[in-house]
């Protein structure tokens, strides 16, 4: 973690611009904002999971709308 101590008579911006420079510097910062936005990938075993359930709900879903107990709703575009 970055620690800076503003000095007795320092200005608020001088000390904030030697702040930012020390959160740059460090890379902390930078480190944040990749844990932020970037997230692991599912494990290959997770990846199959999601596969058989995703087409099991598309047959689900199909055999309901073949036999006429799924109404289809316009899809909308916005």
């Amino acid at each position: 973690m970055v620690e800076s101590r503003r000095k007795k008579g320092e200005n608020f911006e001088v000390f904030l611009r030697k702040f930012n420079k020390r959160l740059q510097q460090s890379g902390k910062l930078y480190e944040v904002r990749q844990r932020k936005f970037l997230s692991s990938k599912p494990n290959k075993s997770a990846q199959k999971q999601r596969a058989l359930v995703g087409r099991k709900l598309r047959s689900e879903k199909e055999y309901l709308r073949k036999i006429g107990k799924l109404v289809e709703e316009p899809r909308r575009r916005w």
